[in-house]
């Protein structure tokens, strides 16, 4: 790999970080300046977000193409959860779909992240609507578009990772 294609996509990397801890930063801002309790989703919805976090560390530490290509499909799945629990959280929002919220999290006792990490992962309220964001969107739709977004930049990043491993087995 040279040494522009690693720098890309070390940048590629920390930009994910940065951009999962900016998200995550505005739910805790809007968790305990604004008293907005999060609800089951809303904390599920936390855990992809540090699952990309995490992702984003590895990768820019680990740059072997085959080891970003493994990444990128991991965090391709990351971002279909984050979409995934997003929608979920959308519809039941807008009074559609016939998903439904509890007071705890439903993970497994050997993953009780809300127990380890209660000031981050405690459900504290019931999914009824979510606060506005800037733009006149709602923080659900707003994390719907940002799923969105992501799973399109990856799916680019993961082109261009899978393009240059082709060329490269290729070429001389």
């Amino acid at each position: 790999m040279n040494v522009p294609e690693r720098s890309l996509f070390c940048a590629f990397w920390l930009c994910q970080m940065a951009t999962a801890a900016a998200v995550l930063g505005v739910a805790l801002y809007y968790q305990y300046a604004l008293g907005e309790e999060p609800c089951q989703i809303c904390v599920q919805v936390r855990l992809w977000v540090v699952a990309l976090f995490l992702l984003g560390a590895l990768g820019a530490v680990l740059q072997h193409r085959l080891i970003r290509v493994s990444l990128l499909l991991v965090t391709l799945a990351s971002v279909i959860g984050l979409g995934e629990r997003s929608h979920v959280l959308y519809q039941l929002e807008q009074g559609v779909g016939s998903s439904s919220c509890e007071f705890q999290l439903g993970m497994p006792s050997w993953f009780a992240v809300d127990q380890w990490f209660p000031a981050i992962f405690e459900v504290r309220n019931l999914c009824s609507f979510t606060p506005a964001m800037p733009w006149g969107l709602t923080m659900a739709e707003s994390l719907v578009l940002s799923a969105f977004t992501a799973g399109l930049i990856t799916l680019i990043a993961l082109g261009f990772t899978v393009r240059g491993l082709a060329f490269r087995t290729v070429a001389p």
